[in-house]
């Protein structure tokens, strides 16, 4: 994530501390699960279940992703004047990046 990236976070989190707590709780999960495909592999599971995992993981990281630009967005569209808020094109940038 780049600098301004970091700071669209901050901005948005600063106000919305239920957001941040989302996005938290998120990344938690993903960490959880991509321990247990870690765990998968170093004991020779199927690929199948590997993939199963990997693809929860995926999706857990993507919503992460995409609550942080909503709360972004939402920070953004409430005082788009704000020090430090993220333009649009910024955030249609973040946005595709996940996309």
């Amino acid at each position: 994530m780049s600098e301004a990236d970091e700071s669209t976070a901050v901005v948005a989190f600063a106000h919305d501390s239920e957001a941040k707590r989302k996005v938290v709780n998120r990344l938690r999960r993903a960490q959880g699960q991509l321990a247990a495909v870690i765990g998968a592999v170093e004991d020779d599971a199927h690929c199948r279940d590997v993939v199963q995992q990997l693809a929860a993981v995926s999706k857990a990281l993507d919503r992460a992703g995409f609550l942080l630009i909503s709360s972004a967005l939402r920070e953004c569209l409430a005082d788009p004047d704000a020090d430090g808020a993220a333009q649009s094109d910024e955030l249609e940038k973040l946005f595709l990046t996940l996309a």
